[in-house]
C-alpha cells in the first residue's frame, strides 16, 4: 500500500480536492450561433467524495466537467479547487473520456510514464512508479504491449494510470466507460471502485446511465435539459465495498425510480415550482426518507 500511496499521491493521507462552483454560467458558441449551456449552478464537491453528474444528453455534464478541468472558462460565476480559481487546465485535475487518448506508438509503460517525463522525472523512477499504478488497474505484464495490442476495457485501464501518475487532486471522468459492451463496463466499474478505495481523491464522473450513477457515486447531482441546472442533489448512503447484488436491492431501486422520475418527468413543472422545492419534483419526503433509511 505504501508504494501504491507513493506512486499516486505525494500527500497521502492530506484532503485535497475540494470543489466550489458559485453562480456558474457558461455560453457557447458565437455570434447567432450563441446560446447558453450551464445557467446559474452553485455546488460545493468536499475533498475525497465521489459524484456523479447525470442527467439527459445535452444538459451540459460535459461542459460543466470542462470547466472543472479549465478547458472552458465560466461566462458567469467561478469555480474554485481548494480556494484557488480555475483559469485554465492542470495535470492535477486529470481528465479520462469516453475514448482513450494513448499515443499508439508507445508502449503501455511509457504512456503511463509519459507525464513524469514531461516533468523530468529520471526514467527508472518514473517506470517504478508506473509499473505500481499498472499493476494496481489490473494489467501487470502488459506493460510491454502496445494500447492497439489490448482490448477496449484494458486501454480504459492505462488511460486512468496514466492520469493518476500526476497525482491529481481531481479525478474528472466523461462518460469513460460508455463505449464498452455491457459486462466490460460491469468490469470496469468495479475496478474504478477498487481504485477509488484505495486513493480516495475527489471523482466528478459523468453519466446518463442511472445504474452507473448510484453504483458508483456518494452523491448523485441530477441535472435539468439545457440550460443545465440543478435538479436534484441526491446523497447515496449504501456502505462500501459495493457489489452487482446491490442493483437489485429495495433501497437501489427506490432511488432508481426517483431518478427516472427526474429526469423523464414535467420540467416544465419544475420551472415553475418554488425554490425549496426543487430537490424533487415528488416532493422533499421521498429523499429525507431515503436518507434516514440508508443511514440506519
Amino acid at each position: 500500500m505504501n508504494a501504491i500511496n507513493e506512486a499516486i499521491s505525494p500527500d497521502a493521507g492530506v484532503a485535497v480536492g475540494n470543489i466550489e462552483i458559485n453562480g456558474v454560467g457558461i455560453e457557447l458558441g458565437r455570434g447567432a450561433d450563441r446560446f447558453e449551456a450551464v445557467r446559474n449552478l452553485d455546488l460545493d464537491i468536499p475533498a475525497g467524495q465521489f459524484v456523479c453528474l447525470l442527467g439527459p444528453s445535452g444538459c451540459g455534464k460535459s461542459t460543466l466537467l470542462g470547466a472543472i478541468a479549465g478547458h472552458i472558462r465560466a461566462t458567469h460565476g467561478a469555480v474554485r479547487l481548494d480556494g484557488e480559481r480555475i483559469n485554465g487546465p492542470h495535470p492535477d485535475r486529470g481528465l479520462v473520456f469516453q475514448h482513450h487518448t494513448l499515443f499508439p506508438w508507445k508502449k503501455v509503460i511509457d504512456n503511463v510514464a509519459f507525464g513524469l517525463k514531461m516533468k523530468g522525472v529520471a526514467k527508472a523512477e518514473r517506470n517504478k512508479r508506473a509499473l505500481e499504478l499498472i499493476k494496481l488497474v489490473g494489467l501487470g505484464g502488459f506493460e510491454n504491449r502496445y494500447p492497439a495490442q489490448l482490448s477496449g476495457g484494458m486501454q480504459q485501464r492505462v488511460e486512468i494510470a496514466r492520469v493518476l501518475i500526476n497525482h491529481p487532486r481531481v479525478l474528472l471522468m466523461d462518460e469513460p466507460f460508455g463505449a464498452l459492451d455491457a459486462l466490460t463496463r460491469n468490469m470496469m466499474q468495479e475496478l474504478l471502485l477498487e481504485v477509488w478505495e484505495k486513493i480516495r481523491t475527489t471523482v466528478v464522473f459523468v453519466t446518463h446511465d442511472i445504474d452507473e450513477a448510484l453504483f458508483l457515486a456518494d452523491r448523485v447531482i441530477v441535472m435539468t435539459h439545457r440550460p443545465g441546472r440543478l435538479l436534484a442533489d441526491i446523497p447515496i448512503g449504501f456502505p462500501r465495498p459495493r457489489n452487482r447484488d446491490l442493483l437489485t436491492a429495495p433501497e437501489f431501486v427506490a432511488i432508481k425510480r426517483q431518478c427516472l422520475h427526474l429526469l423523464h418527468g414535467e420540467h416544465e413543472q419544475f420551472k415553475q415550482a418554488d425554490p425549496l422545492q426543487r430537490l424533487s419534483p415528488l416532493g422533499p419526503s421521498l429523499i429525507t426518507e431515503t436518507q434516514v433509511h440508508l443511514s440506519e
